[in-house]
C-alpha cells in the first residue's frame, strides 16, 4: 500500500498535504473526517500556548507544536484487514487518507448511523460531558451562548429533559432556524433570557461570557465550554456577582467528570455518543463538505467563516 498522507500545519496560516505515519494496529481506510473549527483554527494560527503543548496533543498527532504539526480527531473510516473487514468505526486521528490504530481505539459505528453524520461524534462527545458538569435536569431553565457545533449538541440534549425550557443564544440571527430544528428557542444577545438555572458559554468571545454571566439567576451554575488558547478574557466579576452567589465551572472532555468516572470509561462515553447521533436532525450541523485533495485550498476560508459548523473532509477512493 502506498503511504497515508494527512494534511500538516506547516507555518502560521498554512497547511499542506504530507505523508504522514500510519502507526501500529488495524488497518483503517478514511472515509469521512470533520473539522473542528474552533480548536483546529487555533492550531492553524499557532495560538496554542507553550504551557498546554502536552496536554493538546492529540491522539496519533505527530510533529510539535507550534509547527508543523498534522492535528485533528473526528474521522471515520472502514477496517480494511483481519477478521472484522468492512466494519465501519469512529477515531480520534488526523486528518489522513488511512491509519492504523489498536482495535481498542476504534469505536465500531451503530447500524443506525450514517458515517457521513458521525464526523460529530468527538463534538457529541463534547456536549454530553458539558451537560453532565452542569448539572442541568429537568424542568430548567437553560441558555446556551453561542450557536457553534458544540454548542448546537448541548442545546439539543438539553432541549430533550423534560419540562426544560432551552434558548441558543447567537449573534447570528439566521441561527435562529437551526435552534428551531433543534428543538429550543433562539435569542439575539441582547433578549438572552434572564434567571437562569444553567447557563453554557461556548462562543469563546469576553462579550459572550459577559452575557452569560447575565443570563444566570440566584445561585446558578455557569459553565465555561470554550477555549481561548494563548488570549486573556477578562470576566465581569463586579456588579451583582457575589450577591447572586453565582459559580462559573470548567468543562474539558479530556477527564470523565468525577460524580461519573467510578462507572464510565471513555470507550463508554464515546459509544454514546455515537448512539446519540442517530437523529436524522442532526445533519444540519454539516455546513459544507469538501475532497480532502482540495482541502488545502480552502482550509483557511472554512476555518474563517463563522458560518461554518462541522465541514466534513470527503476521502475519494484510491
Amino acid at each position: 500500500m502506498k503511504s497515508a498522507l494527512a494534511l500538516w500545519s506547516v507555518d502560521v496560516g498554512t497547511v499542506e498535504i504530507r505523508p504522514g505515519s500510519l502507526g501500529d494496529g488495524l488497518l483503517v481506510e478514511t472515509l469521512f473526517s470533520g473539522i473542528s473549527r474552533g480548536t483546529e483554527r487555533l492550531v492553524f494560527e499557532g495560538r496554542v500556548p507553550a504551557s498546554e503543548y502536552e496536554r493538546m496533543r492529540g491522539p496519533a498527532m505527530e510533529g510539535a507544536f507550534p509547527f508543523p504539526v498534522k492535528y485533528g480527531y473526528n474521522v471515520v473510516g472502514r477496517i480494511a484487514e483481519g477478521p472484522k473487514t468492512g466494519h465501519l468505526v469512529f477515531a480520534l486521528h488526523p486528518h489522513q487518507t488511512h491509519f492504523r490504530l489498536p482495535e481498542a481505539a476504534l469505536v465500531p459505528l451503530p447500524q443506525s448511523l450514517p458515517p457521513d453524520r458521525a464526523v460529530l461524534a468527538a463534538n457529541m462527545e463534547t456536549a454530553l460531558t458539558l451537560l453532565w458538569d452542569s448539572g442541568a435536569a429537568a424542568g430548567d431553565r437553560i441558555a446556551v451562548i453561542g450557536a457553534g457545533v458544540v454548542g448546537a449538541l448541548v442545546a439539543y440534549l438539553a432541549a430533550q429533559l423534560p419540562g426544560a425550557e432551552v434558548t441558543l443564544v447567537d449573534l447570528n440571527a439566521e441561527r435562529s432556524a437551526l435552534a428551531e430544528t433543534l428543538g429550543c428557542q433562539f435569542s439575539l444577545p441582547g433578549n438572552a433570557p434572564k434567571e437562569c438555572d444553567v447557563v453554557f458559554h461556548l462562543s469563546a468571545s469576553a462579550a459572550g461570557l459577559d452575557t452569560a454571566i447575565d443570563c444566570a439567576g440566584m445561585e446558578a451554575t455557569v459553565v465555561e465550554g470554550s477555549w481561548y488558547g494563548d488570549a486573556k478574557i477578562s470576566v465581569a466579576l463586579g456588579g451583582a456577582f457575589h450577591s447572586r452567589r453565582l459559580r462559573i465551572c470548567s468543562s474539558q472532555v479530556g477527564h470523565i467528570p468525577p460524580l461519573r468516572a467510578p462507572r464510565w470509561s471513555y470507550g463508554r462515553r464515546m459509544a454514546k455518543a455515537l448512539e446519540l447521533l442517530a437523529d436524522p436532525v442532526l445533519d444540519t450541523l454539516i455546513s459544507g463538505e469538501t475532497s480532502f485533495n482540495e482541502l488545502p485550498d480552502h482550509y483557511a476560508r472554512i476555518l474563517s467563516d463563522p458560518a461554518t459548523l462541522c465541514h466534513r473532509i470527503r476521502y475519494d477512493a484510491p
